[in-house]
């Protein structure tokens, strides 16, 4: 089966020259873009197995290279999440000095901040006066101190909505601990349900 290595970061993948073939997509939400070990099923149900040195945080458009020279395209897969504004930039400093406090992800935009749905959270943020949305969108915040350390090296799009438009009538990336051959992907009929996927819908899939 395909296994993959080493990731190439959108911003690389945009400054090479030339351009592998594209393979495969998978289309994740944040829970599933950071990993090191496991199983990938790609839209076209292409298995690959990660085999990373260390753990990765892949965002929109990063790509993992397959041994082959191929390349599996990643794209932040639309979940739900609470968009966070107020009503001058330094009560926007204090919004994300508390959220940061709390180690709460977030991601940070010109005169917003966006982060998962969390009914405590949201309940803090109205108490300090901030005006709160709903929404369904990808989600890909600050990487922070950690992923510094680790020797993450990904670019932040700040102030930048990115939104990739996929059709869904197919299935998603799904992150498996077994090795593809053990799983049925295509009919999942182990799992009695199947996945015939919409717009706005977290699919986060973990087995084993």
């Amino acid at each position: 089966m395909p296994r993959a290595t080493r990731v190439v970061t959108a911003a690389e993948r945009k400054n090479a020259q030339g351009h592998a073939p594209v393979a495969d997509t998978l289309i994740l939400p944040h829970a599933q873009r950071q990993a090191q070990k496991g199983f990938l099923f790609g839209v076209k149900g292409t298995c690959v197995e990660l085999d990373f040195a260390e753990p990765v945080r892949l965002r929109t458009d990063d790509a993992l290279v397959l041994d082959d020279g191929g390349l599996i395209e990643v794209v932040a897969e639309p979940e739900p999440l609470v968009e966070v504004r107020a009503a001058d930039l330094p009560s926007l400093a204090r919004l994300a000095w508390h959220l940061g406090d709390r180690h709460v992800p977030v991601q940070v935009f010109e005169r917003k901040l966006r982060l998962k749905r969390d009914p405590a959270i949201e309940a803090m943020l109205a108490s300090l006066g901030a005006k709160a949305t709903v929404l369904e969108a990808p989600f890909e915040p600050e990487g922070g101190a950690y992923e510094a350390a680790a020797g993450g090296h990904h670019h932040d799009d700040h102030g930048h909505d990115h939104h990739h438009d996929h059709s869904h009538g197919h299935d998603h990336g799904h992150v498996h601990t077994e090795a593809c051959g053990h799983h049925d992907h295509h009919g999942h009929d182990d799992h009695g349900h199947d996945h015939d996927h919409h717009h706005g819908h977290s699919h986060d899939h973990k087995h084993g």
